[in-house]
């Protein structure tokens, strides 16, 4: 069976296509080769079922890698259901498709960015990225098959001939070409098995050819029938001397005599043949779950809490997804989920299947019924990838609407952390913000949870469908114990992601206006002046403003002077929320200078009720009106933000002189 050929992919062009961009990441034919094994194996089992094979007892399925670093070799070796020649010329030199020269077509145009996720019936080429020859040698689990040899050396021609294989399965030989010499790296290889073949479900082992062989002890008992006994040890009893309560002495044995067998180490399992998603919900315990989370993505702070995701119609979908506990001070939050095809690792974060907001999160999802042999680009326009999406994004607002109904404290418990991912969602996904949207909830002033219904239902009579709300307890201090003494509300809302999501709140529910805490000073503060004491105010806050420009060398200073019911406040800054809007949105996009104040919508207001005010009414060329003008100023500044180091100074040194001017 001598027989030589072309692959019959009626191109030459093949080759130079595989290698250049079938796949971006050229450490994927490894996925590919061990895919094709776990396959052999899957059907072997498959015609065992049927009763058309029997297997040998105790027969332990297993897919080996062995690196040769010397001999510059991959090995890829399976016992599955190997290969008769008719099945190595039809799998194998047609390229297992009648689609080849269709897929040459379609793609032959395009660069690795439209990269293809997952083409196994290419699988077994993409070895050729990585070699400059490869073999196979097969024997397939028919009666009386005879083992056949293939070989090709990475042009279009190869050969096959009777093979010299004497076990049922397939074994692969990579020679790898001089860019390609780390993949038989021994920790290179564990490195990438690890990244792809982590839950295959077919028990995979690496082994180094040429290694010295190491042994390893244990008790007799533990000895399994496939290990290799090289020694059997038997460990004396240990005994020692000790003193009885008579003083006379006595032997006593402390560990008893042990029976140990030293045999060759133990082939390392690379991969979890069960993993944690592919059992029912119900058989998995909270330690499992957290285990599993450590395992996969090396975090070791617990997470929160997580939804398992185990769906057989209308299509198959298994997962996973873990809310991540977050330091959001020091952390951009930037979740992992990571995509399977029947255990087989794909990629992570394919934005196509997982909604864009679930980013967030980290997680699994294994999606047998998920279309592979096409671009990503496809992926986007497939009506059965949104179903797959729309299901993960009903099960998670599920879980967390369930949480709120039926375990409100936990729900309480995790909002700070969970909060932001929650209004991503509502902001960016319509469905999830309508299943969503009642079951959002706000700190207030007294760290109560409520509903923004329940706000605004206590609020109406002092500030009909006005929410006020705070971005940072302490800089905003001054204005909390104004609106605590005045017995009003005001809800934290402290995120990034807060700004962008009240203002889609506002588009939601018509009339209502968020307002932050330093904004416009509410009525409630102010005293309701006469006619004669408004008209009054106006020409002090006229005169006021000549002096704070003259005093502070601002001329575009704008001063209002009100009535406050509290005398000791004498100023304070506000800044219009549509201003400080737009100025966070500059500074979100990085578009020159954001300082809040000092710039545009930003209003000094002076207490006419306060005796400092009045001295400067009455004094407007007094000798200390300038400093303490300047000093009202940052004053009602720093009730917002640390000043600048240059006014810092400054600040310091009037406050020294007008200490001194107080000890005279």
């Amino acid at each position: 069976m001598n027989k030589q050929g072309n692959l019959s992919i009626n191109s030459e062009n093949l080759f130079p296509i595989i290698k250049k961009w079938l796949y971006s990441d050229h450490d994927i034919f490894y996925r590919e080769l061990i895919s094709n094994g776990c396959d052999a194996v899957t059907k072997l089992k498959k015609l065992e079922i049927m009763g058309e094979y029997q297997l040998e007892d105790n027969e332990k399925f297993k897919i080996q890698v062995v690196v040769n670093p010397d001999e510059k070799t991959l090995k890829f070796i399976d016992n599955g259901i190997g290969m008769t020649d008719e099945e190595v010329e039809e799998y194998i030199t047609q390229i297992a498709f009648s689609g080849a020269t269709d897929f040459l077509e379609k793609y032959k145009d395009k660069t690795n960015e439209d990269q293809i996720i997952g083409h196994f019936g290419l699988g077994f080429y993409s070895a050729f990225m990585v070699a400059d020859k490869v073999t196979i040698d097969t024997l397939s689990w028919q009666k009386d098959a005879k083992p056949v040899h293939w070989e090709c050396d990475g042009d279009s021609e190869y050969s096959i001939s009777e093979g010299t294989r004497t076990e049922r399965g397939t074994e692969i030989t990579l020679y790898l070409n001089e860019e390609s010499l780390e993949f038989a790296n021994e920790y290179k290889a564990r490195e990438v098995i690890e990244k792809y073949c982590s839950f295959m479900p077919v028990e995979i082992y690496l082994s180094k050819e040429g290694n010295e062989p190491e042994y390893e002890t244990i008790d007799e008992d533990e000895v399994k029938p496939e290990d290799t006994v090289v020694e059997h040890i038997v460990e004396p009893a240990k005994t020692e001397e000790r003193e009885k309560e008579d003083g006379t002495k006595e032997t006593v044995e402390v560990t008893p005599e042990r029976k140990r067998a030293k045999i060759l180490r133990r082939p390392q399992l690379m991969n979890d043949i069960h993993p944690l998603w592919t059992k029912h919900p119900n058989d998995c315990t909270e330690e499992e779950y957290k285990e599993f989370y450590r395992k996969v993505f090396m975090d070791y702070k617990e997470p929160l809490f997580w939804i398992h995701l185990n769906m057989d119609y209308p299509f198959n979908l298994k997962g996973i997804l873990y809310f991540p506990k977050i330091n959001y001070e020091y952390e951009s939050i930037e979740g992992k989920i990571k995509l399977y095809n029947n255990q087989v690792f794909i990629a992570d974060n394919i934005k196509e299947v997982i909604p864009e907001f679930l980013m967030l999160l980290k997680g699994v999802i294994d999606c047998p019924d998920l279309p592979l042999n096409v671009s990503r680009s496809a992926l986007q326009n497939d009506g059965f990838v949104r179903k797959i999406s729309d299901y993960i994004t009903k099960k998670v607002a599920d879980r967390l609407s369930g949480m709120f109904k039926t375990d409100r404290e936990n729900y309480e418990k995790y909002w700070d952390d969970i909060n932001p991912f929650i209004k991503f969602g509502c902001i960016k996904d319509q469905k999830f913000n309508e299943k969503m949207k009642d079951y959002i909830i706000y700190k207030n002033l007294e760290g109560k949870y409520i509903t923004l219904d329940e706000y605004l239902e206590a609020a109406k009579e002092k500030h009909e469908n006005q929410v006020f709300y705070v971005t940072d307890e302490e800089q905003q201090s001054q204005y909390i114990n104004m609106f605590k003494k005045e017995g009003l509300d005001a809800l934290i809302l402290k995120h990034n992601i807060d700004q962008p999501f009240i203002s889609s709140l506002e588009q939601a529910k018509e009339g209502v206006k968020f307002r932050r805490i330093d904004t416009d000073l509410a009525d409630v503060f102010k005293e309701a002046p006469s006619e004669e004491e408004t008209k009054a105010l106006e020409e002090d806050g006229n005169k006021l403003t000549d002096i704070f420009k003259k005093a502070l060398s601002r001329e575009t200073l704008t001063v209002k002077v009100e009535k406050l019911k509290n005398p000791d406040v004498s100023s304070m800054i506000t800044l219009s929320e549509d201003s400080r809007r737009m100025q966070d949105m500059m500074k979100m996009y990085g578009m020159g200078d954001t300082s809040m104040f000092g710039g545009e919508g930003e209003t000094l207001v002076l207490n006419a009720n306060n005796d400092l005010v009045q001295y400067i009414l009455a004094n407007p060329d007094g000798e200390h009106t300038d400093l303490i003008c300047q000093q009202l100023y940052d004053l009602a500044l720093l009730a917002h933000k640390p000043l600048p180091a240059d006014a810092l100074t400054k600040f310091v040194e009037r406050s020294n002189k007008i200490m001194k001017l107080l000890a005279k």
